[in-house]
């Protein structure tokens, strides 16, 4: 399967005839658990420090809900400036360079004195430097695989979860022992392990076809013969006339196969055949970005679930912690909460890349049904008023969330959406319409909590977001069946080249054919 490599290193690049579905593309997976759980567990695990920086800033809810909103915006917002970056430099260096960004980030956020500088520190910088460190990593993942794509992904995509279980409980043990200003300088120098994930994102080139060779002189002689001594046989003169012309050197005598050998072959056949076999195609260079996915229909309906179902990818987890806090649960038992849910979204991760991975199956479709149950699980929290309630609940959302967080950016390598030829620059054109969500979620639920001085409240807005984005999904199939139909051509046009030929387009030929006839018969 491995055509060449360069360097026996593993900087070098990888060559393929196909997808391998595994290979150096297991360790691929393994960085990218990791990188999970250094970026979007970290967010998910940021609620533990909520009640602490609204004590220490003296700040509402919503005024530091801004933190993770402007950092969630920041990561989506400049999904296509990593795009660019990615294509132009590579994944490793892009995922290398973001991973010293989200570290500098948080320990910066550490000292902060006032809540605007954590928005510079953790929303600006570090934001940054999870775009670039998570977008790169999860597309050369997807060209890693085929096959396997949506169960793989969807098992190493569980870094995040195994994150807020172990995160949340721990960070809140810490604070307790250093204070949570020395603790989120811990999480800054623990996330520098994404620069070491960076290195192992080893560069995949697929080749459809191995490069042909040059024959040698005396087969490529003999194939030119060959070719010559074809065209002569087709020939109608030569059929009517009983003569077989054949300049093969092996059919030749002797003194003509010296002088074919030193006058060489016609010089047509010898041009056409260096064209064919030397001369390589050359490839169109690829775009940076890509914006003609923007002209798919189906695209845009996916891309518009994207940015509704952002709304309940993120507060639920920031707000669980508070949620459960103004119930009468003590800290320890809310860290627990949240960390069931992390353990159910591990679950339902699995769950979706196992039933995806399997075929025939139309997987958008399970996708709509994942996003509907999820919905419903948004609206089930407000009625939560106890622990087991609360408990119930979480596990129930981190299930579904699961299947639907898992698999919805590596769905856009399916047929159904853009395809994997596009997928590169279809995910950032995608995150970055789901930055305008991102800004606006966790900000939203924390002006309703504001307003109503209740925290369940802030799972409605979550819970109406994920209902227009099921709408929008449930779209993408149905634009995309009529974009196909307007491609295919109409069946009248496939003969029209048929009716197209000239009547007199064999004429010359059987016009010789009677004269040829006719001459016979004359001496006869």
């Amino acid at each position: 399967m491995t055509v060449k490599a360069t360097r026996m290193s593993c900087l070098a690049p990888n060559v393929y005839t196909k997808v391998p579905d595994g290979g150096w593309g297991w360790i691929v997976a393994f960085a990218f658990f990791f990188v999970e759980a250094l970026t979007y567990g970290i967010i998910k695990s940021f609620g533990v420090f909520f009640i602490d920086l609204m004590e220490s800033f003296d700040e509402t809810n919503s005024r530091i809900s801004w933190i993770i909103s402007i950092c969630v915006f920041v990561l989506t917002f400049t999904a296509p400036l990593s795009t660019v970056l990615t294509n132009r430099f590579g994944h490793r260096l892009v995922v290398v360079i973001g991973g010293l960004l989200i570290s500098t980030g948080m320990v910066t956020g550490s000292f902060a004195r006032t809540v605007v500088e954590m928005y510079i520190s953790i929303g600006i910088v570090s934001g940054l430097g999870y775009c670039l460190a998570f977008l790169p990593t999860v597309t050369i993942l997807s060209q890693y695989f085929d096959k396997k794509r949506s169960l793989v992904t969807a098992v190493a995509s569980t870094g995040e979860c195994f994150a807020v279980f172990s995160f949340a409980p721990a960070i809140t043990a810490l604070k307790e022992h250093i204070g949570w200003r020395h603790s989120l300088l811990f999480v800054g120098l623990l996330q520098l392990g994404i620069v070491a994930c960076g290195f192992l994102l080893r560069p995949i080139i697929i080749k459809v076809q191995e490069e042909v060779r040059v024959s040698a002189a005396e087969e490529q002689r003999e194939t030119k013969y060959m070719l010559e001594n074809e065209q002569t046989r087709t020939s109608i003169d030569s059929i009517d006339s009983g003569v077989e012309v054949t300049t093969s050197p092996r059919n030749t005598p002797g003194d003509a196969k010296s002088e074919l050998k030193s006058e060489g072959p016609p010089k047509e056949i010898t041009e056409v055949l260096i064209e064919a076999s030397s001369i390589p195609a050359k490839e169109p260079k690829p775009q940076l970005l890509d914006f003609s996915v923007m002209k798919d229909h189906g695209f845009i309906c996916y891309a518009l679930f994207g940015l509704f179902a952002t709304l309940g990818f993120f507060a639920p987890s920031l707000y669980i912690i508070p949620l459960s806090r103004s119930l009468g649960i003590n800290k320890d038992h809310s860290a627990y909460i949240l960390s069931a849910m992390a353990i159910a979204e591990v679950f339902g991760r699995i769950s979706a890349g196992w039933v995806l991975n399997k075929k025939p199956i139309r997987k958008i479709y399970i996708e709509l049904i994942c996003v509907i149950l999820l919905d419903i699980a948004l609206f089930a929290f407000p009625f939560a008023y106890n622990f087991w309630g609360l408990m119930i609940c979480s596990i129930y959302f981190g299930f579904m969330l699961g299947t639907v967080a898992g698999t919805h950016i590596p769905m856009l390598a399916e047929d159904d959406v853009v395809g994997i030829e596009k997928m590169s620059s279809a995910a950032g054109v995608y995150v970055f319409i789901q930055s305008l969500s991102g800004l606006a979620g966790p900000p939203l639920a924390g002006m309703l909590v504001d307003t109503t001085k209740n925290y369940s409240s802030a799972f409605y807005s979550c819970a109406a977001g994920m209902l227009l984005a099921a709408v929008f999904l449930s779209l993408v199939r149905p634009c995309k069946k009529v974009r196909q139909r307007k491609k295919e051509p109409p069946e009248e046009n496939v003969s029209k080249p048929l009716q197209d030929v000239p009547e007199d387009f064999i004429e010359p030929d059987l016009g010789k054919n009677e004269d040829s006839s006719r001459s016979s018969d004359s001496v006869a």
